[in-house]
């Protein structure tokens, strides 16, 4: 039996625990080829957990495990549609595995969400992330109070980190171009909107109690949002912590000596982003105030009861979700912003799969990629197993790095990337931080051509 060739474009969690469920397979047995259109692999672990997580972090070793195994290579800086087509892949391939992820914002569709000062938050957090695609942003921190709208950790993240001390910051692994621009901030207090309420939000305990660590904030809660202890029983145990946090919070009153504020704002949903003028910059959120009604299935949704409030601010971040792009040549469901498929093979396709967010919509936490890719695998292995590829050509090792040297004068392979990794590690020991992000395309080239 063969040694089959699967690619799996996208080197986030659900690529790599893919690959490695691959790598497990004897029969048949699998090499795997891993593209991404960044230098630098681990997706959302380098590029969206928080720098102030490193423990989360931290399962970028067990990616490292899986990279280093015979049969495993890694290809940064090749980019679907544009350096190579999926139909190119499947003629070198046996399989191919997308795992993309979802790469842009949902949208609210309210007026204003364009202004200047008003930013998706999967921008903001690339930008402090150090993200290639990002590090432009320059986000205007001028301003006294930010608005986050949203009630999940995303929201509390962005949240966190404009409130966070600067000798919180400086032992992290944030972008040094964002060190310096938060430590700089006049963001004073942020206002963090749900448009339902404290039971249905989906904070998580661990993410809520970590504020209380961080020195000089207060946690404002208006006691009228939240809802009656009598009703706590009846609650999951996860989400009765978190009210319980809320109402601790809220018992305890605002702090007026606190150097910084976090006010949670429950029931609210944003109207309209203001500003100055139609282009103008932000200068406030109007938010109509919402009441729970429970549908005849059971479902919790806010109504509008028809009164507004006004919130002055400077900065607004929309962490409402993230949502999944169509990739050239690959069938996509716009509704859901995921590619359709049947126990992870893509419908209406052969030898096509997909995992991860751009599989499920993006849930989860980082683990259950293992899951949602194991499923995935299952069903790849067994259509090999078939023997319907046994004897089908493909592309040597060697004609496919060839191949993409062709197309990709600036290919990163496993090496390069080491070559990246080796010198943030060391940038960032003298500091006591983990690495000192690279985000310069140019200067990622250099320093894998130095380790050539």
């Amino acid at each position: 039996m063969r040694t089959h060739a699967v690619a799996i474009v996208g080197s986030g969690p659900s690529g790599f625990y893919a690959a490695g469920s691959l790598l497990d397979s004897t029969d048949p047995p699998v090499r795997v080829d891993m593209f991404d259109r960044l230098a630098t692999p681990w997706g959302l672990v380098r590029a969206g957990v928080a720098p102030d997580h490193p423990k989360i972090k931290s399962v970028s070793g067990q990616y490292d495990k899986i990279a280093a195994r015979p049969g495993f290579r890694f290809f940064g800086h090749v980019c679907l549609g544009e350096d190579v087509t999926a139909s190119e892949l499947l003629e070198r391939y046996d399989a191919v595995i997308y795992a993309v992820g979802s790469q842009t914002e949902r949208r609210l569709g309210i007026g204003g969400e364009d202004r200047e000062g008003s930013h998706a938050s999967v921008d903001f957090v690339g930008w402090y992330n150090g993200h290639p695609d990002y590090v432009g942003l320059a986000p205007d921190l001028g301003a006294e109070r930010a608005v986050v709208i949203g009630a999940g950790n995303v929201a509390l993240d962005v949240a966190r980190m404009l409130l966070l001390p600067e000798e919180d910051l400086r032992p992290t692994d944030t972008a040094d171009h964002a060190i310096e621009a938060l430590a700089g901030s006049g963001v004073r207090e942020v206002v963090v909107c749900g448009r339902r309420g404290p039971v249905q939000a989906a904070f998580t305990t661990t993410e809520l109690r970590e504020l209380d660590d961080i020195e000089g904030l207060a946690i404002n809660v208006d006691p009228a949002q939240l809802p009656d202890a009598a009703g706590d029983e009846d609650l999951p145990k996860a989400t009765r912590r978190n009210v319980e946090l809320f109402r601790r919070w809220a018992e305890a009153g605002p702090a007026p000596d606190a150097g910084r504020a976090m006010e949670f704002r429950f029931l609210r949903s944003p109207v309209e982003i203001l500003g100055e003028g139609e282009d103008g910059p932000v200068t406030g959120v109007e938010l109509a105030v919402n009441r729970l009604e429970t549908d005849d299935d059971g479902r919790v949704r806010p109504v509008d009861t028809g009164e507004r409030e006004t919130v002055e601010c400077g900065l607004v971040l929309r962490a409402v979700g993230y949502r999944g792009v169509a990739l050239p040549g690959v069938p996509f469901d716009e509704a859901s912003g995921t590619i359709p498929h049947t126990e992870g093979r893509i419908e209406g396709r052969e030898r096509e799969y997909v995992v991860g967010w751009i599989k499920r919509g993006p849930t989860g936490i980082i683990g259950t990629n293992r899951k949602d890719a194991n499923e995935t695998v299952r069903a790849l292995l067994a259509d090999l197993a078939s023997g319907a590829r046994e004897d089908a050509t493909i592309a040597s090792a060697e004609e496919v790095e060839e191949w993409l040297s062709e197309r990709c004068p600036e290919l990163v392979d496993l090496d390069g990337w080491e070559a990246i990794d080796a010198h943030e590690r060391a940038a960032g020991e003298g500091g006591g931080r983990p690495r000192v992000k690279v985000v310069d395309r140019s200067e990622f080239m250099s320093l894998v051509r130095e380790r050539t």
